[in-house]
């Protein structure tokens, strides 16, 4: 008998989504040239994991359940059985929350998540209900919350970045523009700390107004920030411990804090919801029920690595990364430092070559004189030997066609300074035969 064939315009639109080829092409890229340097994961470095720690950890966590008074039967059921699907380390999130952010919420108000992606996919699913509903996200913008709401049937709306960052009157604009053509404003996805991809932070003043934007404009703000507390210095409050109003769905993530292969994230949704009958609840309570039908449950083993982690330290992750948070800022002035030797800044103008400084985070984007495309990453693997990022990738409505993202997160500060090297040459070539 022939084999099943089918026909891929036959399946949901969102499996033929160029990011998804993009980000497939550039693993590829990656494997085909292991001798290349590549800033382009934006995973933590690897030299801070230590496989021994997993099982300390875990210990831990049992012995703080005995302590509590759980029996041995309940010890066993919370590592080999499926959990509470809302999660069974609310607890020790919250207070760690509190005290690393001062962001005081009830446990009740936390879902556990499979990392920080399904907290987006659960946030989406609830509050994109009709087609008219509508998701604004800064542009560019972390290719996993565009690719959720497209899984989920919705095209999200692009509210434009400036060199600064984001500006709350381009998203008020946008609204304004959405409710002329009859749609439904409903959240607005930001990374206010070192964004994803181009690296920029929110000030102060503009956290301010985009919550007063918020309650104004009757929307929910997605904040994802995970690059926080591994940045050197002292970080600005977060939206939601600012947020007065329950206008903020905070995102969370132990993926760069702790380690991402337990796969362990949060929401905290704190936002009351009221039924036909009057009878309230929380936004939480109506995500578990969701991710009841997706994952289940988050897994219990990796959840008690997380929870002995967050024991060890009393809460406070930004002990944990004291040391990490020193390495990345060390990273992130090394590749600065390198971008500054060999683009000098009386040359730069005349080359088309422009950068921005984080202060933090994985990542920064490099402005270039020509199609920073594809084909030019092959050219860039096959020829210099080096690997980056296409901004491209990150503007879903079209957008960085000449820059390119790097991450500095994963690389020692000798591949960072021959990386760079590679990474000139590269540039200069292009430029030349551009010229």
């Amino acid at each position: 008998m022939p084999a099943t064939r089918l026909k891929k315009e036959a399946l949901h639109a969102s499996v033929s989504d160029p990011v998804l080829d993009t980000m497939n092409f550039l693993n590829e890229i990656t494997h085909r040239y292991p001798e290349a340097v590549s800033f382009a994961p934006g995973r933590p470095y690897d030299g801070f994991f230590d496989v021994e720690q997993i099982f300390t950890h875990i210990r831990r966590y049992l012995d703080h359940l005995a302590e509590r008074g759980a029996s041995p039967g309940e010890i066993r059921d919370a590592l080999f059985q499926y959990g509470p699907t809302s999660g069974q380390i609310r607890e020790l999130i919250a207070d760690s929350l509190r005290k690393d952010e001062s962001i005081d919420v009830r446990p009740e108000s936390i879902v556990v998540t499979v990392g920080c992606q399904e907290a987006m996919f659960l946030s989406l699913r609830a509050l994109l209900a009709q087609p008219e509903d509508v998701l604004l996200v800064s542009s560019p913008c972390y290719v996993g919350i565009t690719g959720a709401a497209r899984l989920l049937g919705f095209e999200p709306t692009a509210v434009a970045e400036g060199a600064d960052g984001f500006r709350p009157a381009d998203l008020a604009a946008a609204i304004a523009a959405e409710r002329a053509r009859g749609r439904r404003p409903r959240a607005f996805y930001v990374v206010p700390d070192h964004s994803n991809p181009s690296g920029t932070t929110m000030d102060l003043a503009a956290r301010r107004e985009l919550l007063d934007l918020a309650a104004r404009e009757d929307i929910l703000v997605l904040e994802d920030s995970p690059y926080r507390m591994v940045s050197p210095g002292r970080q600005l409050p977060t939206l939601k411990s600012l947020d007065r109003e329950q206008r903020v769905v905070h995102l969370g993530s132990y993926s760069k804090t702790l380690f991402p292969g337990a796969r362990v994230g949060f929401v905290v949704a704190d936002q009351l919801v009221v039924d036909r009958d009057g009878k309230q609840g929380l936004l939480a309570a109506e995500l578990t029920k969701i991710k009841s039908m997706i994952t289940v449950n988050t897994s219990p083993l990796a959840q008690a690595a997380v929870a002995g982690m967050l024991l060890a330290v009393d809460g406070r992750t930004s002990e944990l990364n004291t040391e990490t948070s020193a390495y990345y800022g060390d990273a992130m002035r090394a590749v600065l430092r390198e971008l500054d030797a060999w683009f000098p800044q009386e040359d730069r103008a005349g080359l088309g070559v422009r950068w921005n400084r984080p202060s933090g985070g994985f990542f920064l984007s490099v402005d270039v004189p020509f199609p920073a495309d594809n084909a030019a990453l092959v050219r860039s693997a096959e020829e210099h030997g080096v690997i980056w990022t296409p901004m491209s990738y990150f503007y879903p409505r079209g957008g960085g066609e000449n820059s390119l993202r790097l991450s500095v997160s994963y690389l020692t500060e000798a591949d960072i300074v021959e990386g760079v090297a590679r990474l000139a040459r590269f540039i200069k070539t292009e430029s030349q035969v551009r010229n």
